[in-house]
């Protein structure tokens, strides 16, 4: 039988949660998967209208950024398995939406690239994402809207550091 490691108590000072119960709407992660939730399905509704899931989009983003990526490269920045990544590209190739070449400097890279059709939606889906992202902000006056991008780069920061 394994031993349970036992934390040191934080002090009152220490930060926002003492490992005491508190409700859902206390929670910054359920509060961070509720937007996200949300974020994701008002997507997944508005990338129909150019033939994309709501997870589509984002590696043709990537791809129309530039950098030649790859399967590997895409999979690490969006967080997700390499298998499950190149399922999708997969799915964008049948669709007609980007190729895959081998590297002309090392033939064990392959790397992407838009088709023109592809290059066409990418196009089209920061303006859908706009519309998204205005709806969601709705309410928020400019001033908010730069402290909350400054809130969250915050908190995505303050979690690069150690624990």
């Amino acid at each position: 039988m394994s031993a349970v490691t036992q934390l040191p108590t934080p002090a009152a000072h220490d930060g926002f949660y003492n490992g005491n119960a508190w409700s859902a709407d206390d929670s910054i992660g359920h509060l961070l998967r509720q937007a996200m939730a949300s974020l994701s399905r008002a997507a997944e509704a508005e990338m129909k209208l150019v033939g994309l899931t709501s997870v589509q989009w984002a590696p043709l983003m990537m791809i129309a950024r530039g950098g030649h990526p790859t399967a590997a490269s895409l999979a690490r920045d969006l967080n997700t398995d390499t298998g499950a990544m190149t399922r999708m590209l997969d799915r964008l190739e049948a669709k007609g939406l980007l190729t895959r070449r081998r590297s002309e400097t090392d033939r064990r890279v392959v790397e992407l690239a838009l088709t023109e059709q592809g290059r066409s939606v990418t196009e089209q889906i920061p303006l859908h994402l706009g519309r998204i992202y205005n709806s969601h902000l709705g309410g928020f006056t400019p001033a908010e809207f730069e402290q909350f991008k400054g809130f969250l780069r915050r908190l995505a920061h303050n979690g690069t550091g150690p624990a």
